[in-house]
């Protein structure tokens, strides 16, 4: 390898080595913790075989928040932002982040509202989880690093996130990979009841809507957690590290409040922000979404999530649906991190 490619290597990725597939790159903010390569799943289940970590964690005032936030990838490719659910964090995206910087990419991975780094500016700020104000910590991160427009992706939380941006903000959004399809909702919606056994896959959010329920997350939530990553991804066989490497993220300070905010605020226990209730009203219609679009689901998805024939007409511009297989559950970007980053490069060429 010639001095000149090295150099270029250093200065745009530090001294992280990371394997991605069979090309070695130079990426900072991203270390091994052990020797173990990135792979795809097995055919038979999803299991975690990296060890990759972002390490090198940065900070910007953005809107009601100082956010944290990983990146890697040149400064002036296109910008790709990458959204992470609950209760996850942005380790989700360890393994797709220098798969994409490697083609090009600058790669954002912001902590959200109560996770990680991220903390309120202000003691007095309401620890909000309502759908919209999480988007609008988006836009406020792309104001403050002077992104006018991202191709986003996300999971869970995330593609939810991602949906309300390229509902909302078109302008802003160039294209997206959203887990799981269209997440938008309303609490109108979410009043009104479902057959007993998708009642059952929710348990957790009438847990949350009860005292006993903020307070056994408040003492249990590393368990919490664990628990439910077995039962959202029941094929994929996740050690401790890479568990413990996430869990670290639930101990913000304002972790327990803004999630159980999210899940009361849902079933329409507790009352959203009114600035917030024009977003809320136009999210409530189920606008559709215009901007290219690939939908991505695990076919080992334990957690509760509506059939890709459900949303199909959702998207009105240029759409693809693609089931992965093998076993992959709901963290599908930590256990499927190829076939997610392939398909952020895929829509990005539409």
């Amino acid at each position: 390898m010639s001095n000149e490619i090295n150099n270029r290597r250093r200065r745009f990725f530090g001294a992280a080595v990371v394997s991605v597939g069979a090309m070695e790159s130079l990426l900072s903010g991203l270390v091994h913790a052990q020797s173990a390569q990135a792979s795809e799943p097995s055919a038979k289940a999803g299991i975690a075989t990296s060890s990759a970590v972002f390490t090198d964690i940065k900070q910007i005032n953005a809107g009601a928040l100082n956010m944290g936030y990983a990146e890697v990838g040149p400064a002036n490719g296109p910008v790709v932002i990458l959204l992470h659910g609950w209760p996850y964090d942005i380790q989700s995206y360890a393994d797709v982040a220098p798969r994409l910087a490697s083609a090009g990419y600058r790669v954002i991975v912001p902590y959200l509202r109560g996770y990680g780094t991220t903390r309120f500016l202000s003691s007095e700020t309401v620890r909000n989880g309502q759908q919209s104000v999480v988007a609008v910590d988006i836009i406020a991160l792309m104001d403050a690093l002077k992104i006018q427009k991202a191709i986003l992706g996300g999971y869970d939380w995330g593609a939810r996130t991602a949906n309300i941006i390229a509902a909302l903000w078109p302008e802003r959004c160039k294209a997206m990979v959203s887990v799981s399809g269209y997440l938008i909702g309303s609490q109108a919606a979410n009043a009104a009841p479902l057959p007993p056994k998708a009642e059952l896959a929710w348990w957790y959010q009438f847990y949350f809507a009860t005292e006993r329920g903020r307070l056994g997350y408040e003492a249990n939530r590393h368990d919490f957690a664990k628990l439910i990553w077995q039962l959202a991804s029941p094929k994929w066989n996740f050690d401790d590290a890479t568990f413990d490497r996430t869990a670290s993220a639930f101990d913000n300070p304002d972790h327990v409040a803004v999630v159980i905010h999210n899940y009361r605020w849902r079933l329409g226990l507790a009352e959203g922000e009114p600035q917030y209730d024009a977003l809320e009203k136009r999210l409530a219609t189920a606008p559709l979404i215009a901007v290219p679009t690939i939908t991505l689901e695990g076919d080992a998805n334990g957690a509760p999530h509506p059939e890709p024939a459900a949303y199909a007409k959702k998207f009105s511009g240029k759409y693809l649906h693609r089931t992965i297989t093998g076993g992959i559950g709901h963290n599908l970007p930590q256990e499927a991190p190829k076939a997610f980053a392939d398909a952020i490069i895929e829509v990005a060429s539409y």
